[in-house]
């Protein structure tokens, strides 16, 4: 044979070796990241190729399926009432994915979930029935919630502090996630531009300053610590407080309220500016640190499933910044998630019960997953004698303090307010926070609420005006129903 044609068949032979090594390559090393890459339009139309699993409150289903009357997807997501519930649902798109409780369980409502799949469907490659998703939220409550903060914007979330169900996770103002299920642009762009922020999940995903109500957090550390002995005895706190290492002093709202030494009852009584930020000083932050972190703060994972965002309790703060974390300022943020939490484990006799907006995960035919009621953690926070002095204290702040717009005929209810500087040198409209529990015949709820702007005065914005009313109608519809 000629060598040049010799030579040149060695190659194209060479040339043929390579395409089979990288064929083979890619069907059996990349095969499986290609099919699972989120632009492989393959996944999008098998995903709604038949209708999904559904996410049950109350014991019916919140979501649905729909044929679609075009295109190559044959199924769409619809929704029940998608307004009240999108902060616990979020959205099944066809166009921008999943989120909250319809990302975490995905598989499960598409049937991918290899739980779900018999041995039948395991040879065959048939995907099995979808599974559901059924929810601890209680539908009277999140509606007293929702039609509660109105047109506010903010936030509130209820948990049974016994069993550490979410009862209530909304978020205002809220959108309808159907709109945006088929990819329609306009919708998605006009809800991702909206300066409300209507998609973010406030209850969940966006800490704030809390104010005042993160004095409850002090209050156990001071007791737990020994500090002071109940929270009837006198504290050692001016009026107002000089912070230290800087000529500024920490006053009180009510320049008149008896806040100078005052017991830790009266302090919350009158929310005592002085008092707290003396007490945290005194501890010091690593103190303070760790009873915040007992509750919940810089927990990085705080799955309900859903991601929570992180609320924070700051490190490395020099003795003023360390008086005005006392008082939930500075850098300290909570969602009310995390002030409900506070309230569950006060209100629990010093336990929290790891708080849970899913109760279980079936399959097609209804047996059981996964039981996460039977799952939850519980945790001692603080011991039952700080609960009870607590809870007393909490009570008097409803019953003669600053909270008396949470008041329930018939039932015990002890809160906090918080009235949470924004801006510099508060320059925009603070936030009103009110965490509370709420007991009446052998049935607790235990709630966080923040707005974050309404349509009120600005001096008429405070934790009790706005936020206690809305907790109020919330532990109302918990403990009547």
């Amino acid at each position: 044979m000629n060598k040049t044609i010799r030579r040149a068949s060695v190659f194209a032979l060479l040339l043929v070796f390579a395409l089979l090594v990288r064929a083979t390559w890619v069907q059996f090393y990349e095969g499986q990241a290609l099919a699972d890459d989120k632009d492989n339009r393959r996944n999008t139309i098998a995903l709604y190729s038949e209708p999904l699993g559904n996410i049950i409150v109350g014991g019916e289903a919140i979501t649905g399926s729909a044929r679609t009357k075009s295109g190559d997807l044959l199924y769409k997501r619809t929704y029940t009432d998608g307004a009240l519930y999108s902060a616990v649902t979020g959205y099944s798109s066809q166009a921008y994915g999943a989120t909250q409780l319809e990302g975490v369980y995905q598989d499960l409502l598409d049937g991918s979930d290899n739980r779900l799949k018999s041995v039948m469907d395991t040879v065959t490659g048939k995907r099995a029935d979808p599974g559901n998703v059924i929810t601890t939220i209680d539908p009277d409550v999140q509606k007293a919630a929702y039609d509660a903060l109105g047109d506010n914007k903010g936030a509130a979330v209820a948990i049974d502090p016994t069993t550490g169900k979410i009862l209530a996770v909304v978020s205002t103002p809220s959108y309808d996630p159907s709109r945006i299920t088929t990819g329609d642009s306009a919708a998605w762009k006009q809800l991702t531009k909206d300066s409300d922020k209507p998609m973010t999940n406030r209850a969940l995903r966006q800490p704030l300053p809390p104010g005042s109500t993160f004095k409850l957090v002090v209050a156990a550390a001071a007791l737990e610590d020994g500090l002071y002995s109940s929270v009837d005895e006198k504290t050692d706190s001016p009026d107002p407080y000089p912070l230290p290492q800087s000529s500024d002093k920490l006053t009180n709202e009510n320049p008149s309220a008896p806040c100078e030494n005052a017991s830790i009852r009266v302090a919350l009584q009158y929310s005592c500016n002085n008092v707290f930020g003396s007490m945290a000083v005194a501890l010091g932050q690593d103190k303070v640190r760790a009873m915040a972190e007992k509750f919940g703060f810089n927990d990085e994972e705080q799955d309900v499933p859903v991601r929570a965002y992180t609320s924070v309790y700051p490190s490395d703060m020099d003795e003023a910044q360390t008086a005005l974390s006392g008082i939930g300022q500075f850098d300290v943020t909570a969602t009310p998630l995390q002030m409900a939490m506070v309230s569950a484990a006060i209100a629990n006799d010093g336990k929290l019960v790891s708080p849970h907006m899913v109760s279980q995960i079936t399959d097609g035919g209804d047996d059981v997953l996964e039981n996460y009621d039977d799952n939850a953690e519980t945790k001692e926070i603080v011991s039952s004698d700080t609960a009870e002095q607590l809870q007393s204290a909490m009570q008097t702040v409803v019953e003669k303090g600053t909270g008396t717009n949470a008041q329930i005929s018939g039932a015990t209810v002890g809160g906090k307010t918080g009235t949470a500087q924004h801006g510099e040198n508060n320059s925009k409209t603070p936030y009103a926070w009110f965490t509370s529990y709420g007991k009446a015949d052998g049935k607790e709820v235990a709630v966080a609420v923040v707005v974050e702007q309404s349509n009120a005065a600005r001096s008429e914005v405070s934790g009790n005006g706005l936020a206690a009313p809305v907790a109020r109608k919330v532990m109302e519809a918990a403990l009547n129903n």
